[in-house]
């Protein structure tokens, strides 16, 4: 139960106050938090195997007097630390899986840093703020859908709103990103010698072909903003065997539910029409949480810029930023159930962009050092603007009490399955 209004806290601490105290406690801590991005990128793990990010974030968060509760929602990898007894719980997610080959490309180091950084500095203002401090490390953001899968463990329900920053090329407050789905098609054929009998073999690499023949084929028709991209990956064993088994991934990406749906439907035909012309069977599986588009909550963004400015930085305007679509990410699924957003914070990368191994380079500098420490007290100051606004406030606290009583924080998506 609340204690006292807000406006009062606003008035005897003041607002100002607060925002330097969270200033400095970033500074104080500085050095750890760097250190721990630069730690997280040199030893990259891939998507629910970051045992060593996780327990890094862990540590500093444990020698700040932070509860921790490791693993949750049945995730090795996913933790939860709490500091504060308020009334509003501040969620702040920090990822820490990298991708495949190379590494921490799309800088989620620094996305872990800076949240432990929010995390301290909310902490030390807790008290005066009726706030609860809330980090969740979230893994799987590159395949898996850590969130989404927390989501459905209700670690989310109680939490008023949510936050994080990712960096990129640029700085953007209210970035877009595309709905996407990932599937995983195996094809079964026989084997055969492909010299001397290769009329008994029904070969799965040629299902293969077809499907990838048909969605090339198919991409003349695509929706706006419909992508489809993927890789073969397993393709035979050797040239004189007619291969019995081939696989392929796709990533399907559309605008919203409906469009991706749709995508969806005309994909899963091409994969069928693999296997009809070449005899083969064919299996689908849907390898992680559809991710939804960002519905990013527009008053936390409006904070976020005011904040961010504050700091020095010079954010795209608002015309400008809609055209910024920055991929996919499992924070859709968040911000389409409380408010929540995921600006964009620039690091110095050239004409690097992420996923490529210059970004990754760029993701230990000292720009992106900058990154982890102004993202930091960036979300701090937002938050603060938010829980010390007295119908913010109360929007906030409403939207939780509303998901409560339904049951259960409302879910975009379910997990993956077999088709």
């Amino acid at each position: 139960m609340r204690t006292t209004p807000p406006e009062d806290r606003t008035s005897t601490v003041g607002h100002a106050a607060l925002r330097d105290r969270c200033r400095d406690a970033v500074r104080r801590n500085e050095a750890a938090l760097t250190g721990l991005s630069r730690s997280i990128h040199a030893e990259p793990e891939t998507a629910f195997a970051e045992h060593r990010s996780a327990a890094k974030v862990a540590a500093l968060l444990a020698d700040h007097g932070f509860t921790l509760r490791q693993p949750v929602a049945d995730l090795d990898t996913a933790l939860v630390g709490e500091c504060g007894s308020g009334d509003l719980v501040v969620g702040i997610c920090a990822e820490y899986d990298a991708l495949p080959q190379v590494g921490h490309a799309c800088g989620h180091n620094v996305i872990a840093a800076s949240a432990v950084g929010a995390a301290l500095a909310l902490a030390d203002v807790a008290d005066e703020a009726g706030l609860t401090v809330r980090l969740l490390g979230t893994p799987a953001e590159e395949t898996g859908g850590g969130k989404v899968l927390m989501l459905e463990e209700g670690l989310f329900d109680d939490v008023a709103l949510a936050m994080m920053v990712h960096p990129g090329p640029e700085d953007i407050c209210l970035p877009s990103s595309l709905a996407i789905t990932d599937l995983e098609v195996r094809y079964t054929g026989r084997a055969a010698h492909a010299a001397a009998a290769p009329e008994l073999g029904l070969n799965a690499a040629d299902a293969l072909t077809v499907a990838q023949v048909a969605i090339g084929l198919l991409r003349q028709h695509l929706e706006p903003q419909q992508m489809v991209h993927g890789i073969v990956t397993e393709g035979g064993a050797a040239p004189n065997i007619v291969p019995a088994r081939t696989a392929a991934v796709y990533n399907l990406r559309a605008a919203e539910a409906r469009s991706l749906q749709c995508l969806e439907n005309r994909i899963r035909a091409c994969f069928e029409a693999g296997a009809t012309a070449t005899g083969c069977s064919h299996q689908i599986v849907q390898i992680s949480p559809v991710y939804a588009e960002l519905a990013c909550d527009q008053w936390l963004s409006e904070a976020y810029r005011r904040a961010i400015t504050d700091l020095g930085r010079e954010p795209l305007d608002r015309s400008t930023e809609q055209g910024r679509v920055i991929g996919s990410t499992d924070m859709g699924n968040v911000t389409r159930a409380l408010p929540a957003i995921h600006p964009m914070i620039a690091v110095e990368c050239g004409d690097a962009v992420n996923h490529q191994a210059e970004f990754a380079a760029a993701c230990a500098t000292p720009s992106a050092d900058r990154a982890v420490l102004d993202g930091a007290v960036a979300m701090a100051w937002t938050a603060l603007a938010a829980v010390l606004d007295g119908p913010q406030r109360e929007r906030l606290l409403a939207g939780v009490a509303d998901r409560v009583g339904q049951g259960s924080t409302e879910q975009f998506c379910t997990s993956g399955g077999v088709a």
